[in-house]
């Protein structure tokens, strides 16, 4: 009986904190970081705002936070959805690189990942969350198509795939910002494209 009560303690405080995220997804993408008080995230949610901080102690930026990992988590899933559907490694990259700016083009994650993500959570905590995430599957694409030519990854590697990823990023900001982002997304591939052909072995 009690482990069934535990369960179900669970599963609810499980159930506030998905509802919490979702709002909070909803409102930062539409509104940014500055624009959606925790009040706002917790009416959204249906729950107060002391459930709010029960469930997330750190307040507007720990939910922030959480939000920013979902949507890492949602890329990286699309990433490699992307290259497992892919004939060969080069087409994973040239696929996953097409990916991740058509994923630039959501204004929600614009706001959160690109624009507000950096500001609210500072450089090394975004990156050690995109390495986790969308950076863990380019790596792991480019060392594939590296092991598939016959080579051996190396600390080369690993700087090329921080630099193709900066690339991708800046690539993101330019469609956050253009006046006619999918016109831009032509460009912005392209050269993504012609950078991963001069950066991934044949």
């Amino acid at each position: 009986m009690n482990r069934m009560v535990r369960r179900t303690q669970a599963e609810r405080s499980g159930a506030t904190t998905s509802q919490l995220v979702d709002a909070a997804t909803e409102l930062f993408g539409s509104h940014g970081f500055a624009g959606a008080p925790l009040d706002a995230v917790a009416a959204r949610a249906g729950v107060t705002k002391g459930a709010a901080y029960h469930h997330f102690p750190g307040g507007k930026a720990a939910l922030f936070h959480a939000v920013f990992v979902r949507h890492q988590e949602l890329l990286a899933e699309a990433l490699f959805r992307a290259g497992a559907a892919a004939p060969d490694p080069r087409a994973a990259l040239r696929a996953g690189a097409r990916t991740f700016l058509e994923h630039c083009l959501d204004p929600g994650f614009q706001r959160v990942v690109l624009l507000d993500g950096p500001s609210v959570l500072g450089w090394e905590t975004v990156r050690e969350i995109e390495y986790e995430h969308a950076l863990r599957v380019l790596r792991e694409a480019m060392e594939h198509a590296v092991r598939e030519a016959g080579g051996t990854p190396d600390a080369a590697l690993t700087a090329r795939c921080q630099l193709v990823f900066g690339a991708l990023c800046e690539g993101g900001m330019l469609l956050a910002r253009a006046t006619d982002p999918e016109a831009m997304l032509e460009v912005v591939a392209a050269e993504a494209l012609r950078l991963l052909g001069d950066e991934t072995p044949t």
